[in-house]
Formats: C-alpha cells, structure tokens, sequence
C-alpha cells in the first residue's frame, strides 16, 4: 500500500503506540482486500459500544487504547449499549453490566467519543454528506448512511472503526470505490407499502434474496419517508448483508434506473406483490398464540415522528403489557419538551434509551417481565429475537402493537 508521509509516521509509532496499533489494523486489512491507500475519513460511528458486543477482552483492550490516545482524529459518535443509563434499576438491568457498560462508555468518551448511544446517529446530528467518506458500524446505520445519505462506507466492526477513528484514515476499498456501487439486482415494488413495517417486510424478503448484493428497487414513490427508508435498511442488512441499496428516484445516486445500475445488467429480477409482502409478514410472525408480555418498538431507535404517532394511538389508553419505545436520549428529550413523551408514560408505556433489544443485556429485564411473547414493527428485531432471546414474536403494524399493548393480545386483522 502506498502511505503519505504522515500516515508512514503513523505506522512507525512516531504518533505514539495507541496510533500506531491502529494504523497496523487498518493496514492490514488494506492487504487483505487489495487496497492500493488510504482515505482521510471526517467521522465515525462505533459499533462495539455494548458490553454485550465487546465483552470483557474487547473493554480492557478499549480502555488500554484509551490511555495512549489523546483524542479520536475524527468525529465518533456510539453505538447502542447495553444498558439504559437513566434508569437501569427500574427497566430490571443488573448493577454489574450498568458498571461495566459504564467503563466502556468512559473509554470511548476519553478519546473524544460522543455518548449519544443510538444506533440512529442520523437522527441527532451525525449526517454525512453525499460522496463523504467515513467509518460506520452498525448494520441499519451503515445502510442508511450509503443508500439514502450518499456517504461511503464499508461495513465496519470495532477493531476497524476504532481503528478509523484514531487514525482518521480507512483502507481505499469497498463501498469507498465508484465501481462498487453499482446496482446488481432489481426489484419491482408493486405491493402498497404504508406503515413502517411494510418497509420492513420488503427488506427481509429482498435481503434473503441478494444476500450481501446492491439492490436496485422500481415502483417506491417520492412520498417515502425517512422513517420508512430506516426500517427498510435495518431489514435488509438482518435477513441479508445488504450496506448499500438504490430506489429510482428517491435515493441521491438513482436518479434513473441506469444510474443505478451504471451500466451492470441484474443479475436477478424480481417483483415484490401483495402475495410476497404476506409471505415476508407470516415468516416474521414466530409465535404459537401466546398472550404479549412485551411491545417493544423502536429498533432501529424511533424518531420523533414515530413516536408522536405512538402517543396519539395511546392517548386516553393504559397499557396490559410492558411497553418499551427505544429511542436515543436527545429524541426523548424532545420528546417530553412537546408532551409527547409524557403521553405515551401516563399510559404505562417507557421511553426507553441508550439500549435495544439486540445489544443489550436483556435477560434480566426479560425475567422481570416474565416473558411470554413480545409484539414489534420491527423486522429486525422479529427477525432476531426468537433465536437470540427464545421469545415467540409477534409482527405487524404500529397500530398492531399499539394496541397488542393496551389489550395484552395480538390481533392480526
């Protein structure tokens, strides 16, 4: 590979060693994949922010980078923990993980890390610009950060993320590369998509298709919203390794079909109709008609416009079920800034932060709960909790689960 002079300083130790073991990382995993340089990154977004991810080797070589760094090169927000930090005791988290997620949370705020907790940055500030360069972990993020913001980045896990955001450089492959971010598939939309989990049904049936290809969809109207293009990118990063998708017309580098697909020729062509868009639902729907002892949406972390639609579905209401509506902590804030947050707790329901139920210690707030099935408009999380946690899952609309909530059922009209 070739090395600019500082980089070279970087590599020799002359930054000191935490800089050093760093650039070895990045480096190496530049020969691995044929990278001929570097490229200067202006952010980063770190996926091993949970104790749960990282776990204990991960802290202590975290905190060890931490002493030799002075501060991150380049902007580094965090990734969901796995705990909530405002209220552990009374979500059910254990005092032993609150201590250990907050290490890790100190070690990245040593070196300048922001601990925003989200696995949403996009929502809070954290918004690259088209054809910007940058280092992101998180599978929804790093899709919505390629496909609906432009930037460029690969799929980046902790080691290469913290890596990126102490050297402020990555290895020049990838998705950093024109050539990659072609289309490869298309897909015809020609189901009536609505509520987020439309989207979400949409993703998990095309992610199982392209696996870890560049979908290309027709058929999707200017009117989709970002809270739709979020559940769409979570999906097909779960069920698939989707990073970078394109919709004629909507994303920043598909203004045509044949941008899309710079001149590639799909592989595979398919149409997404009523029938497929049920399938992709009943698929998602794990349960054997057990009562819900838990709604929990918010995965990928809701936005302030879902969750203002959360609160007029519960407004007058109390729920049967505990309620969980994951979001990040400046969102909940605006949150009960506008009342909103407010409405949805006066029903039973919790604005829950920093978490989620993928990264997160949850076996203990589970046991609290005393699970019996839970209820989501996520098709991430449907698609991940059966086999992470063993709880049968419930899939459907907001209104569903808003309501599975308040009656303790799941209705599937």
């Amino acid at each position: 590979m070739y090395l600019t002079e500082e980089e070279q300083k970087m590599l020799n130790g002359e930054r000191g060693p935490s800089v050093q073991k760093a650039m070895q990382i990045q480096v190496q995993l530049g020969e691995i994949y044929g990278a001929e340089r570097m490229i200067p990154v202006k952010s980063a977004h770190m996926p091993g922010s949970s104790v749960v991810v990282a776990g204990e080797g991960a802290l202590k070589f975290i905190e060890k980078m931490g002493e030799n760094c002075e501060e991150f090169a380049a902007y580094t927000t965090l990734n969901t923990a796995a705990v909530d930090l405002d209220r552990p005791e009374e979500i059910g988290f254990k005092d032993g993980d609150v201590q250990r997620q907050k290490r890790l949370t100190c070690a990245y705020e040593k070196m300048g890390g922001i601990a925003c907790h989200t696995c949403t940055p996009y929502l809070i500030g954290h918004v690259p610009m088209k054809g910007e360069h940058v280092a992101w972990g998180e599978s929804s993020a790093i899709a919505f950060a390629n496909s609906v913001l432009g930037a460029r980045t690969n799929r980046e896990g902790g080691p290469s993320a913290l890596a990126a955001a102490i050297t402020g450089r990555v290895p020049a492959y990838g998705y950093h590369l024109d050539e990659n971010r072609k289309g490869q598939y298309i897909i015809d939309v020609q189901a009536r998509l609505s509520d987020v989990s439309d989207f979400g049904s949409l993703g998990y049936w095309v992610g199982q298709k392209v696996g870890s290809g560049v979908p290309v969809f027709t058929g999707i109207g200017h009117e989709v919203n970002t809270d739709q293009l979020k559940m769409l990118g979570a999906a097909l990063a779960s069920s698939g390794a989707v990073a970078l998708f394109h919709i004629v017309g909507v994303t920043p580098e598909a203004p045509t079909l044949e941008a899309a697909m710079g001149g590639n020729e799909p592989k595979e062509r398919w149409t997404f109709g009523e029938a497929e868009k049920a399938d992709a639902c009943a698929k998602l729907n794990k349960h054997q008609g057990q009562p819900v002892s838990l709604v929990a949406l918010g995965c990928p972390h809701s936005s302030l416009n879902e969750i203002i639609t959360i609160a007029k579905l519960l407004e007058g209401r109390l729920v049967k079920a505990t309620f969980w509506v994951l979001t990040s902590q400046p969102v909940k804030h605006f949150a009960y800034r506008s009342g909103y947050g407010q409405i949805i707790e006066a029903a039973g329901a919790k604005l829950v932060v920093d978490t989620c139920s993928v990264l997160g210690e949850m076996s203990a707030p589970m046991e609290k709960i005393g699970m019996t099935a839970m209820a989501t408009n996520s098709a991430k999380l449907a698609h991940y909790a059966p086999g992470q946690w063993n709880i049968p899952t419930y899939y459907g609309t907001t209104e569903q689960c808003v309501n599975a909530a308040v009656e303790g059922v799941f209705n599937n009209d």
